[in-house]
């Protein structure tokens, strides 16, 4: 799967120091997927980490666009 990040995405993969394997995983083989409720051409992407204790990843990206386009990356806290 191609995909891009945004401006946004790039600065917190890294501040957060999660690893890009990590976001990869979870855009390409998530666990779970939800449509964003406020933006309909946005996807939230779930995968747990066991590297990182198990904790849930969300990789929120707009799957209608080519390449798909990651806006948003964090650990979920629910």
């Amino acid at each position: 799967m191609r995909y891009e990040l945004t401006k946004h995405a790039a600065e917190v993969l890294e501040e957060r120091e999660i690893r890009t394997e990590w976001m990869e995983r979870t855009l390409m083989t998530p666990e779970l997927v939800l449509p964003d409720p406020d933006d309909a051409a946005v996807e939230r992407r779930f995968r747990r980490i066991p590297e990182f204790g198990s904790r849930v990843l969300r990789v929120a990206a707009n799957t209608k666009v080519e390449p798909n386009r990651v806006v948003s990356i964090f650990f979920d806290r629910k």
